[in-house]
């Protein structure tokens, strides 16, 4: 499977290796989202050293990071006996580096610090005196979001101030994804993707091109797949209380979304939900979101908690709740349940296709952030709710009081005139500029539109979306 986008990290990076002078660059992102491959196609056509730390004594992994070290100078001696401390790593690549660039790569750096306390100290200290007047390119890489960040980024970090870069490597967004399986319909790489979301680890999972259900036994289901555990095993690796955070994201992936529901699933304190909540956002597991037209989000009562990894939805529905009938092999029971839909938990359904309608919301959402020339500049796009009405897109200039409504429908019925003509309604209880603004509308649908549909979209200059494709009303009028 090829290396699929991150050109602005590689742009990055290479600006750095360029400059000629020591950088000291922090690279950190979730497990499986790409960090290690984007060192090594970075490092690739480079003079490098890459080191995968683990979580053996600090002694045999510097015995072992003598031996990368030696085997790329021909050392002998380094291979043999290895380095003693990290004084004499730092010592020995000072008198390399001087005036030869090399990139030093220590992956999973959390790993040397849980090993050793002093570890983010001993690199200060190797930074300070011993590397910043190098040509040596610096990167310490980990997945441990919230270890990278307190050993190497906090205000309070040892290594504080010597950072001369950093990168969070998100997940991918849909499109770049959808580069990973360009033979696949749009239709057939959402379902796949309402799975592993932008995750390269989980989108090679599915590589092999098989039947959508066959696959999800093969690798999911399947208790030796490595992403049956995944989920628990990322938690483990990031949490203690592992088991409050699982009830936590268990409650929200039920439909549990306001701050007093989930107080009342989980049964624990607001204060105590709010500090698990806190660490989860920090992790990039859960977001909260407000309604995209609110003037302060952080002070808003209408926020609603969600799981932002796609992969951890669909884990709490099919593989948390039925892990009985997984280990038992009765992997027809949950795919029967998953896609004819089922209930439980007070009328919560976990239909597949109702999940993938609710990724195709948030395709929508990305899609409408690329069309600002076509339709008009965006400054903020999200969806909007009050107690009485939801709706799917908005989109709005305050500068130029233009807003656009939108609706997403993923069935297999084209949309028609009565879904336009019911968004026409939400969008009119909608206080945002209520007076003084110039209104646009957009549909989505994966299924197509009614000839009705059509016409009246040409007539009105309403914007018609085909799965991705946007098609533009002729009659659409914009301000001059």
């Amino acid at each position: 499977m090829p290396f699929v986008n991150r050109e602005q990290e590689l742009k990055t990076l290479n600006e750095k290796w360029q400059s000629n002078i020591a950088q000291f660059f922090i690279i950190y992102g979730k497990r499986r989202v790409g960090k290690t491959e984007l060192i090594k196609q970075f490092i690739k056509d480079k003079p490098a050293i890459y080191f995968l730390a683990d979580k053996r004594t600090t002694v045999d992994q510097l015995r072992e990071l003598g031996q990368v070290v030696g085997s790329y100078f021909k050392d002998e001696i380094l291979i043999k006996n290895g380095f003693g401390d990290w004084l004499e790593v730092f010592s020995y690549l000072k008198t390399k580096t001087t005036t030869a660039p090399l990139v030093l790569a220590i992956d999973e750096y959390p790993y040397l610090t849980e090993n050793d306390k002093s570890t983010s100290s001993l690199f200060q200290k190797g930074w300070d005196e011993y590397f910043k007047n190098t040509k040596i390119l610096l990167i310490l890489s980990g997945s441990s979001i919230a270890m990278m960040e307190s050993e190497t980024l906090n205000q309070s970090a040892p290594l504080f101030g010597r950072r001369t870069g950093q990168i969070l490597v998100e997940p991918l967004n849909f499109t770049q994804s959808r580069k990973f399986f360009p033979e696949k319909s749009f239709s057939d790489f959402l379902n796949i993707y309402t799975i592993t979301g932008g995750m390269p680890a989980y989108l090679k999972q599915f590589e092999g091109g098989g039947e959508l259900s066959e696959e999800i036994k093969k690798k999911i289901f399947t208790k030796t797949a490595f992403l049956y555990n995944e989920v628990e095993f990322t938690l483990k690796e990031e949490l203690r209380e592992t088991k409050n955070y699982l009830a936590i994201l268990r409650a929200i992936a039920l439909g549990k979304r306001k701050l007093s529901e989930i107080v009342n699933e989980v049964g624990m304190d607001k204060a105590t939900v709010n500090k698990y909540l806190s660490v989860l956002i920090n992790l990039r597991l859960v977001e909260r979101e407000v309604p995209v037209t609110e003037e302060k989000p952080d002070k808003s009562r209408k926020g609603l908690y969600k799981i932002s990894d796609n992969f951890f939805v669909f884990w709490f529905q099919y593989i948390f709740p039925y892990k009985s009938y997984l280990e038992m092999e009765n992997y027809d029971y949950v795919l029967e349940k998953m896609f004819n839909g089922v209930k439980y938990n007070d009328n919560v359904n976990s239909n597949f296709k109702l999940i993938a309608a609710q990724v195709y919301e948030r395709v929508a959402v990305e899609l409408l952030k690329t069309w600002l020339e076509k339709i008009f500049p965006f400054e903020q796009v999200g969806r909007y709710w009050d107690n009485n009405e939801e709706i799917d897109v908005v989109g709005f200039s305050s500068s130029q009081k233009k807003i656009i409504f939108g609706e997403c429908k993923w069935s297999e019925k084209p949309v028609g005139i009565s879904i336009y003509e019911e968004l026409k309604k939400k969008a009119g209880k909608v206080d945002w500029h209520k007076d003084n603004r110039r209104e646009y509308y957009i549909l989505f649908s994966k299924s197509g539109f009614t000839p009705e549909m059509i016409r009246m979209a040409e007539n009105e200059g309403v914007f018609l979306v085909e799965k991705d494709i946007l098609h533009e009303a002729e009659r659409v009028t914009r301000d001059t």
